[in-house]
């Protein structure tokens, strides 16, 4: 467990008193954190102000102390309107909690694997339900990098006001707190390892649930491709019915400061970060109940409950299966002429589509 890092106090996992400001998945992930207590090494990354309220920004943490060992982040709310990336999260934990009462073959994984849990990126914008944080800021347009071309008029990011949508904060400025925190604790957490992966969770426009992949800032292919594509190929061979469009950011759109970018640019030489962002596609929920679309909150999330405990259990075994990946990283992860081999069929695969 990191130093610069207190462990956080039991007593503000405790519920919050009635007429206190917080929200549903606040006071779920604290009743989580209660529970597992005696499993999870929990820390606060600090507190972000929103009004007259203040909310711990909490990281929960599990398995192998080793620093060598291979490791999963798992990482949702950072835009404050997409809360089913956090309620997947919130539901993978909770299930996480219950089978390490009973199953052995997780305790084995665990000794091999750590865990990374940082649900609730954004919790201020989650209370006012807003996509950005308390101060206007969309997180993940707020890292100081700029793209090499065009970006979409506002969508992909801008400089003017925090009143309109999509700001990246005023240019020169630090980082916004939340940003610091998640990008501090995938540094300390995850990048320094020889092999570490990190899942973000959100909710958009879209059809497709997709998984996105540097880089957002360029057309440019990422260094590790020959890692993400066999990482790609064992999803497709693990789990052959999935429904993910497997791409480079860039395949749709680029943006200014994207958060994954900078993460993994600063990733030390020598180690294998694989960043990926879920993108739910909401026009999927949208489509089976149009009347979403005149509400905020419906706009990004399934509103009946049947639709959202169906996008829990769809995609479950994604966490599951990035656990597992990690955990046997050695058994998959190219090398030697293997590696050129797959530089070159992940080139082709992917670099028609980026140009298109």
């Amino acid at each position: 467990m990191d130093a610069s890092h207190p462990t956080a106090d039991l007593a503000s996992l405790a519920p919050t008193p009635d007429g206190a400001a917080t929200f549903d998945e606040h006071e779920e992930l604290k009743a989580i954190l209660r529970a597992g207590s005696a499993q999870f090494e929990i820390q606060s990354v600090g507190h972000i102000a929103a009004g007259a309220a203040s909310f711990p920004l909490f990281t929960a943490s599990i398995g192998s102390r080793d620093p060598l060992a291979p490791a999963v982040g798992f990482f949702g709310g950072i835009h404050g309107l997409e809360r089913i990336g956090t309620q997947l999260i919130l539901a993978y934990m909770r299930a996480l909690l219950f089978r390490l009462a009973w199953d052995e073959l997780l305790h084995q994984q665990l000794q091999k694997v750590r865990l990374v849990f940082m649900p609730i990126v954004n919790p201020g914008g989650m209370w006012a339900q807003q996509r950005a944080n308390p101060q206007g800021v969309d997180l993940m347009r707020n890292a100081p990098q700029r793209a090499e071309s065009d970006v979409p008029f506002l969508a992909g990011g801008q400089t003017w006001s925090p009143l309109l949508p999509w700001y990246c904060g005023r240019p020169g400025a630090p980082m916004e707190a939340e940003s610091t925190a998640l990008l501090q604790v995938v540094r300390e957490q995850l990048a320094g390892r020889p092999f570490s992966l990190a899942l973000d969770c959100h909710s958009g426009y879209g059809f497709d649930d997709s998984l996105w992949f540097p880089y957002a800032k360029t057309r440019r292919l990422m260094a590790h491709l020959p890692e993400m594509f066999a990482l790609k190929t064992l999803l497709e061979q693990s789990h052959p019915h999935h429904a993910y469009r497997f791409e480079p950011q860039s395949s749709q759109y680029l943006l200014h400061g994207d958060l994954w970018d900078h993460a993994y640019d600063h990733a030390p030489a020598g180690h294998v970060f694989l960043p990926m962002t879920l993108e739910l596609g909401s026009w999927l929920w949208i489509r089976k109940n149009p009347r979403q679309l005149f509400s905020r909150n419906g706009i990004f999330n399934p509103v009946k409950a049947h639709r959202t405990q169906r996008v829990l259990r769809r995609h479950a075994d994604l966490l599951d299966f990035l656990t597992r990946a990690a955990y046997a990283a050695p058994r998959w992860l190219p090398a030697g002429e293997r590696r050129a081999q797959l530089l070159l069929l992940a080139t082709a695969h992917w670099r028609p589509r980026r140009i298109a």
